[in-house]
C-alpha cells in the first residue's frame, strides 16, 4: 500500500491486481481504478486523478464514492444514511486522515481512512486490507457517533464497489429456493437499480450475497470479471447501479430495507467485510480465486481431510432410537465411514417436527441412559461422533417455551408467525444467548461430541424485541451472537467441528464459513438436482466446504431412480456423506459402497484440496477437474444424465494438463498424452441414462 501525497490518492496492490482511490477536495473518498496494473496506470495517466466528477452522476470522466452518503449532487444508491437530532440528513467529510499498516516485509496491507463530518460530531473509517498471496481485498466500514446526542443510522454498508467503462455489463449471481439452491443466472445489467437481498434474518436460499460483472464476453477461461462476496450471514442487501450514462457501480452490506440503527453518544457500528476480486482468468478463474482465499483467509480448519460422514436423517426421520442408531453405525463402519452423525429427534419430547425443539436433553424413550452408549458404541467402532442441533428456535410446545416465552422473538400486539411449528430464540437477549452457549458446552463436554450439524429451519418474522430501545439491532445482534457462541465453542473444545445448515444451504457466506468447515449445500440430495446446485455453489466456495450425500433411489425430494455409482460420483465432487437407509441396502449394495468409500479416500486429497476447473464438454455431459496444487496428481469426474441413440462417448477437453507430460491412469492401469487430453479425452461412460465415470490421474 502507498500514498502520494501531491495527488492524494492510495494505491493497494495485489499480486496481479491495483486499486486506485483518492479524495476529493470536498473530503470524499473516490475510486479511480480497479483491474490489473496496466490498466490502473493507464487509467491514472488519462487524467482521472484531476476529474472533478460527481459520484454517481460520473460527469465527465467522474469517479464515484468509495461509500456513497446523501449529499451534494448525489443520485445512486446511498451506502451510508444518518440523521441527526435536529433533523438533518446526510454526512458532509472534512480532509481524510489515513493510516498505513503492514506485515512483514511489507506484504499484507491495512489502509485506514478516517472522515469527520464538518459540522457534525460523526466520524468514519473505511478499512482496505490486501495479502501478498491473493488478489482478493477486504473493506469494511466503522462509524461513530462522538457527540452527546444520538444519531439515526437508515443504513451502512461495508463498500461501494465501481467498474471501469466496458462495451457492456454483464451480472452472474445465484437464486434458488428450498431444495434448489444456487441456481446460476446471467443477464446484461439494465439501466436501472437491481437490488439482491435477503430480508429472512439469514444468508437465504433465494439469493446468496456474491455478484460477479463482466462485459458479457467472459466465459470459463479467459476474459476480465469483477465480483465481491460479503461476509455475512443475516439479512443483506447488495444494490447495482447502472446509470444512464452507462457508468455501473454497486453498494453492500448488512440489514435490508426498512429498517435502521440509532447509534447512542460514544457508541459505534463495525459492518462485515464486504470483499472484492479481479481477475482476467474469466468466471474459472474467479472461482479459484475464491477458493483459494477461503483457505487461506476464511476457513478455520483449510490444511484438514474433511471426513467421510453418515448421517442418520433420510434413514430414520424422527423414529429414533438407541438400538436403531447402533445397527446404523455398525453398517456404516463397515463401509468405512468415519463421522455417524445422529440427526433431528434425539431429544425432549421429539416424535415429530411439533414439538420439544428447545428441550435438549436426550428423550429418556429412545436413549434410557442418555447419550453415552451411543457414543462410546460409536467411538469404539472407529467413527467420531456428530450431532445434529437447531439452538436458535423453540417450539411452542416444550418446556422452554413454557418457562420464557418473553425470549422469542415477536412483536407487541401481533400474532406470532409459525413456521414448520418453530418461533425464534432472540440470540440479541445476552440471558438468551448465554444459555444457548451454557447447554451446548454441556453437551460437547458430557458426550465427548466430535461434530455438530447446527440447523436453522426458519426465517425471522415479526422482528420485534419489545422493551429495547432500538428494536432493531436484533438484525445485527443475532447474528453476531450466533457467531460468538460458535467461536467459543470451538476455542473451548478445540477438537469441535461444525457444519453450517439452514434448511439446506440457507446460510453460506463467508461470515459463518470463518467458524464453520462445511455447509450443508442443500435438503435436496437428487444428484441430477445436485450437479447445478453444486456447479453454482462452486462460484466462490470450495469443495472441501461442499457436504454431498448418497442417499436411497428413488430420491425423497424428486422420486427419481440412479444408480449408486452415478449417485457416489456426483457427492465424490465434495465433502462425501452418506444419508440412506443401510440396514436396507443390500451385501452387493454395501460391497459397492464400500469401495467407493475406499476409492474416496485415496483421491480426497485432491478434491478437497486441489483447484477446480469445469472443462468443455461434449455428448449432453458435464464434468468437474480437481488437480493437485504441483499438478502430479489429478481427478477427473463426468456426469451423462441422458443419453440418446447414435450419441457419442463425451470428450472431456483437460486444459489443466501439462501438454508435455504423460499422465498414468491409476484405475484403468493406462498411459495418456496431456496434449492430447488438452484437445479432448473421450470418457467411457456406462451405458443408458445416468452414467457416470470417475478419473485418477498421476502424472509420469
Amino acid at each position: 500500500m502507498t500514498y502520494d501525497a501531491a495527488r492524494g490518492t492510495w494505491l493497494l496492490t495485489t499480486p496481479d491486481t491495483r486499486y486506485l482511490l483518492r479524495t476529493d477536495p470536498d473530503g470524499s473518498p473516490r475510486h479511480v481504478a480497479w483491474g490489473t496494473p496496466e490498466a490502473v496506470a493507464a487509467h491514472a495517466d488519462a487524467g482521472a486523478l484531476t476529474s472533478p466528477g460527481n459520484a454517481n452522476s460520473f460527469a465527465g470522466d467522474g469517479v464515484a464514492d468509495e461509500l456513497g452518503i446523501e449529499t451534494g449532487a448525489r443520485f445512486g444508491p446511498a451506502g451510508l444514511q444518518v440523521r441527526f437530532a435536529d433533523g438533518t440528513r446526510g454526512a458532509q467529510w472534512g480532509p481524510a486522515a489515513h493510516e498505513i499498516s503492514t506485515g512483514p516485509d511489507n506484504s499484507d496491507g491495512h489502509l485506514v481512512i478516517r472522515l469527520q463530518d464538518r459540522r457534525y460530531p460523526l466520524s468514519a473509517e473505511l478499512h482496505y486490507r490486501v495479502y501478498q498471496d491473493t488478489d482478493v481485498i477486504e473493506r469494511w466500514t466503522v462509524l461513530a457517533n462522538d457527540g452527546h446526542e444520538p444519531i439515526s443510522v437508515g443504513r451502512l454498508d461495508s463498500a461501494a464497489w465501481s467498474l471501469p467503462r466496458l462495451t457492456d455489463y454483464r451480472m452472474s449471481h445465484v437464486v434458488g429456493g428450498w431444495n434448489h439452491e444456487f441456481q446460476p443466472r446471467r443477464g446484461q445489467v439494465p439501466v436501472a437499480e437491481t437490488v439482491f437481498t435477503s430480508r429472512r434474518g439469514l444468508t437465504g436460499h433465494q439469493a446468496n450475497p456474491w455478484l460477479a460483472i463482466d462485459d458479457g464476453t467472459a466465459d470459463e477461461d479467459r476474459g476480465a470479471v469483477w465480483s465481491t462476496a460479503l461476509a455475512w450471514s443475516g439479512s443483506w442487501r447488495i444494490t447495482l447501479h447502472r446509470d444512464p450514462s452507462d457508468r455501473v457501480t454497486w453498494t453492500g452490506g448488512f440489514g435490508h430495507e426498512g429498517i435502521g440503527w440509532t447509534l447512542a453518544p460514544g457508541q459505534s457500528l463495525a459492518t462485515p467485510v464486504f470483499a472484492g476480486l479481479h481477475t482476467t482468468g474469466g468466471f474459472g478463474g474467479a472461482a479459484r480465486a475464491w477458493h483459494d482465499y477461503v483457505r487461506r483467509h476464511v476457513s478455520p480448519t483449510p490444511h484438514e481431510d474433511r471426513p467421510v460422514v453418515y448421517n442418520s436423517w433420510e434413514a430414520t426421520g424422527f423414529a429414533v432410537d438407541e438400538a436403531g442408531q447402533l445397527r446404523l453405525a455398525e453398517a456404516a463402519a463397515g463401509i468405512g465411514i468415519e463421522l455417524f452423525v445422529l440427526d433431528d429427534g434425539w431429544f425432549g419430547g421429539r416424535r415429530d417436527d411439533t414439538a420439544g425443539l428447545g428441550d435438549w436433553q436426550p428423550y429418556p424413550g429412545a436413549f434410557p441412559q442418555g447419550l453415552e452408549p451411543l457414543v462410546e458404541k460409536v467411538h469404539q467402532l472407529g467413527m467420531r461422533f456428530g450431532l445434529w442441533v437447531e439452538p436458535e428456535m423453540v417450539n411452542a410446545d416444550s418446556d422452554l417455551y413454557r418457562a420464557h416465552p418473553d425470549w422469542v422473538v415477536h412483536t407487541p400486539n401481533r400474532d406470532p408467525t409459525e413456521l414448520r411449528h418453530q418461533l425464534m430464540l432472540n440470540y440479541g437477549r445476552a440471558d438468551v444467548a448465554e444459555w444457548a452457549h451454557q447447554w451446548l458446552d454441556q453437551l460437547v463436554r458430557e458426550y465427548g461430541i466430535d461434530f455438530l450439524k447446527w440447523d436453522a429451519n426458519r426465517a425471522v418474522t415479526d422482528a420485534g424485541w419489545p422493551g429495547h430501545p432500538d428494536p432493531d439491532r436484533l438484525w445485527i445482534d443475532h447474528t453476531r451472537a450466533v457467531y460468538r457462541i460458535m467461536d467459543q465453542l470451538r476455542a473451548d473444545h478445540p477438537r469441535l467441528r461444525i457444519e453450517a445448515c439452514a434448511g439446506g444451504g440457507g446460510r453460506a457466506d463467508l461470515g459463518v464459513l470463518a467458524r464453520t468447515d462445511q455447509v450443508w449445500t442443500s435438503d435436496n440430495t437428487d444428484p441430477v438436482d445436485r450437479l447445478a446446485i453444486q456447479h453454482g455453489f462452486g462460484m466462490v466456495f470450495p469443495a472441501e466446504v461442499m457436504a454431498a450425500w448418497v442417499t436411497d433411489s428413488p430420491n425423497i425430494a424428486t422420486g427419481r431412480t440412479t444408480p449408486l455409482r452415478f449417485r457416489f460420483h456426483v457427492s465424490m465432487a465434495g465433502a462425501l456423506g452418506i444419508g440412506g437407509k443401510l440396514t436396507e441396502w443390500t451385501p452387493d449394495e454395501l460391497e459397492e459402497a464400500a469401495g467407493f468409500v475406499a476409492q474416496y479416500k485415496r483421491i480426497r486429497h485432491v478434491v478437497q484440496h486441489g483447484v477446480l476447473y469445469r472443462p468443455s464438454t461434449e455428448g449432453r455431459s458435464t464434468a468437474v477437474h480437481y488437480a493437485s496444487a504441483d499438478g502430479a496428481e489429478h481427478v477427473v469426474i463426468a456426469w451423462r444424465t441422458a443419453t440418446g441413440f447414435g450419441l457419442p462417448q463425451p470428450l472431456v477437453r483437460l486444459s489443466a494438463l501439462d501438454a508435455e507430460a504423460e499422465y498414468y491412469d491409476v484405475d484403468r492401469d493406462v498411459r495418456i498424452s496431456g496434449a492430447v487430453a488438452r484437445t479432448g479425452l473421450e470418457v467411457e461412460l456406462p451405458g443408458g441414462d445416468y452414467g457416470s465415470a470417475l478419473l485418477h490421474l498421476r502424472r509420469v
